[in-house]
């Protein structure tokens, strides 16, 4: 299932060498720490909680409110289990083109950990899912850009993807975790962490989205030459050349319409290739969200067109409310080495130092018998800044 959704600014810059080094050095030594004490599961689970994910971000000395606290923090995972094959990690994609070469990335790397050819194939298709879910069926203004997914040895998985939205000027992170729901695309995420709510937003992955969802498949399985028709007919009566009565029947006349163009633009054309996407999809006669959404041209712009369909014509109407539920205070974590930008205070290499030497030791030495391990991780407990997350071993 799901875990959340973080908003984050967009920030210019990045992180100089000598930076990158001593964050690169605690992210592996506090990874290393949580591989030895609760197995690489653990690990890929706690990267799906984006309170954990954040925490993690801000100890490592990354800013809390930036864009780069994703990019930078998958970034630099990566290259420490990439080194480091015992850690019993692999992670795949990054940001821009990187996104999209899961599919080729994935067999090659789970190798390294012996997962087999079904669980990559598994793999790929949440992978899959998961991003076309996030950029078509919930249009929140963001746009994903970044798409990573965490494998542990054992099948377990995490999905850490972002959004942008340029206009704001912010960035929006979802996370998904194995296993996928029985209905992928129906409320995915477990939290959904945001400074930020948006006013214009279509959620189909939301449950009060039900019967939307379900007018959308019949209309996809219809007499295609019916769904175009259709697909105009909203269009215009979206910018009003049409009376809304015929279609609705509802007292109120007008107030559906006044609602419906705040989330759709009465300018807005049909995609152009509708016509042959509608034809492509009825040959293929699709039977749920998951398989509509895996067809070639079924992207944003079609899907929100047959929404519009779905509200105007039949009269299911779709979530029209940004599903972010969790106000998100990064200032509940405690930076351990300062922060990039200075917050909370200047970045402290000496003090970086001193906390990676030390997690390096309890490392080393907890591996000289389960004993001496506990003492030295309770030890561990009282250095590291407390978080709200608790294990659920």
């Amino acid at each position: 299932m799901g875990y959340g959704v973080a908003e984050l600014p967009l920030h210019d810059g990045h992180v100089p060498k000598w930076m990158a080094y001593y964050m690169k050095r605690l992210a592996k030594a506090i990874v290393a720490v949580i591989v030895e004490e609760y197995g690489p599961a653990e690990l890929v689970r706690r990267l799906a909680d984006p309170f954990w994910f954040q925490a993690f971000n801000n100890a490592i000395g990354m800013d809390w409110d930036s864009s780069g606290s994703t990019t930078v923090t998958t970034g630099i995972l990566r290259q420490v289990v990439d080194e480091d094959p015992s850690l019993g990690v692999v992670i795949v994609g990054g940001k821009g083109r990187l996104a999209t070469s899961v599919p080729e990335e994935l067999p090659r790397m789970a190798e390294r950990i012996g997962l087999s050819s079904n669980v990559v194939q598994e793999l790929i298709y949440a992978s899959r899912i998961a991003a076309k879910t996030d950029n078509s069926l919930l249009q929140d203004g963001y746009t994903i850009y970044h798409h990573v997914v965490v494998v542990a040895e054992n099948g377990e998985w995490s999905i850490i993807q972002q959004g942008m939205n340029t206009k704001a000027k912010l960035a929006r992170r979802y996370h998904w975790s194995s296993p996928l729901p029985v209905e992928p695309t129906l409320e995915p995420h477990k939290a959904i962490a945001s400074s930020r709510r948006e006013d214009v937003v279509l959620d189909l992955t939301s449950k009060r989205s039900r019967e939307a969802r379900k007018t959308i498949i019949d209309i996809v399985r219809q007499d295609p030459r019916k769904s175009l028709r259709e697909v105009y007919e909203a269009h215009r009566i979206l910018r009003g050349l049409k009376p809304i009565t015929h279609w609705l029947g509802k007292e109120d006349k007008d107030q559906p319409v006044q609602v419906i163009t705040r989330f759709y633009k009465p300018q807005a054309k049909p995609p152009r290739n509708i016509g042959k996407v509608l034809s492509t999809i009825h040959e293929l006669q699709p039977r749920s969200m998951e398989e509509l959404l895996s067809l070639e041209g079924v992207g944003p712009a079609v899907i929100r067109s047959l929404s519009l369909v779905a509200e105007l014509i039949y009269g299911s109407e779709a979530s029209h409310s940004d599903p972010a539920n969790t106000p998100l205070d990064p200032f509940r974590y405690a930076y351990v080495v300062g922060g990039k930008d200075g917050i909370p205070f200047v970045y402290n290499p000496e003090l970086a130092r001193r906390v990676i030497e030390f997690l390096e030791d309890v490392v080393k030495e907890a591996r000289l018998g389960e004993r001496e391990k506990a003492k030295i991780l309770q030890r561990l407990r009282g250095l590291l800044p407390p978080t709200p997350y608790r294990s659920q071993r």
